[in-house]
């Protein structure tokens, strides 16, 4: 009966996925290193460097279980200075589970830049988006297909769409200076359907994607350089608020730059609240960070009650900035934000 058990096992964890992506309040992915990620955490950061960058992200979320959750973003955007405005696109994937539940996104991002004190700017920024749900349910096994004789290769279940689409609608605002950063983001203003099933647009579905919302900022401290120490060391503090459905959390954390070495470490949860699942991870961040490009690698240790079997996540990010060929003078980059 053992074989039996340890496919029980993991057949009720899919199912679990399944259900909690087709009949609950779905939720996002995330990273834990958001601003390696600016665009997906605010539609604000486009054209925040001044320049063009291209990013790409993955996040490699409970590793130890049998086909997790992975992440990918891969995003462009630009800096129109005689407009005052940036723009840019970002693609997103998510799968998750034996039966590839995937969420893919494609999102097109404007934001405007005005000054309203000499070292003060605004930034309103907004984006559009196209979601897409996706499963394949032949690799799925539900509980009528089990027996001690071996799986049936028929189910009474009632067969999902392979794949259904929605429209999503968000809105972000940033403040920031020289050396200080604060926003907010509200996103699912449109509330994409999540459903695979042909009620998906009736009264008493619960798959509607709710409203989440962002509140984030932190500082930039500089210790300039001097005879012995040629290159300034940058210290980065910085946090993140999300709010979705009935579920809360909060990153806080610091980055440590000291050119081209970056070091961080993150800590996710409400110290003040004992609650294990709100208390989730303490991440950890190695990176390289030059003038054009940025390279970055974070695991996070998981502290709740899944720190024995999760194994974690892992997280990787790369981006590029650059500009026009003919343009000589290096851009400073104009939200002091992390970019690692």
């Amino acid at each position: 009966m053992l074989p039996i058990q340890q496919g029980m096992k993991r057949w009720v964890f899919i199912l679990w996925l399944i259900f909690i992506a087709t009949l609950c309040m779905s939720q996002d992915p995330q990273f834990s290193r958001f601003y390696s990620n600016a665009l997906y955490m605010a539609p604000s950061f486009a054209g925040s460097t001044g320049q063009n960058r291209f990013a790409l992200n993955y996040r490699n979320q409970w590793p130890s279980v049998d086909r997790g959750y992975e992440t990918y973003t891969a995003s462009f955007d630009h800096y129109f200075s005689k407009l005052n405005s940036g723009t840019g696109i970002l693609f997103m994937h998510d799968v998750a589970g034996s039966g590839n539940l995937s969420t893919t996104n494609l999102s097109l991002l404007y934001t405007y830049d005005f000054r309203i004190k000499n070292t003060i700017h605004v930034r309103p920024g907004m984006s559009f988006s196209y979601t897409q749900r996706s499963i394949d349910f032949e690799k799925l096994v539900w509980r009528d297909q089990m027996s001690p004789g071996g799986n049936s290769p028929t189910t009474g279940e009632v067969v999902s769409y392979e794949k259904t689409g929605d429209l999503d609608f968000a809105v972000s605002g940033l403040i920031y200076g020289e050396c200080f950063w604060i926003g907010s983001t509200i996103d699912h203003l449109l509330h994409p359907n999540q459903s695979l099933y042909e009620e998906e647009y009736s009264d008493d579905n619960k798959a509607l994607l709710p409203t989440k919302v962002q509140v984030f900022g932190g500082m930039r401290i500089v210790i300039k350089e001097t005879l012995l120490r040629p290159t300034p060391t940058v210290l980065q503090l910085a946090f993140l608020y999300k709010n979705q459905a009935e579920y809360n959390q909060l990153d806080l954390g610091f980055y440590w730059n000291y050119e081209p070495l970056v070091l961080g470490v993150w800590y996710r949860g409400i110290p003040i609240i004992k609650d294990n699942s709100i208390n989730d991870a303490v991440v950890f961040l190695v990176g390289f960070k030059t003038r054009r490009y940025n390279i970055g690698y974070s695991y996070d240790f998981t502290t709740s009650k899944l720190i024995t079997s999760s194994g974690g996540a892992h997280e990787i990010s790369l981006s590029f900035t650059f500009s026009k060929p003919n343009k000589r003078k290096r851009i400073k980059k104009m939200v002091p934000c992390p970019d690692v």
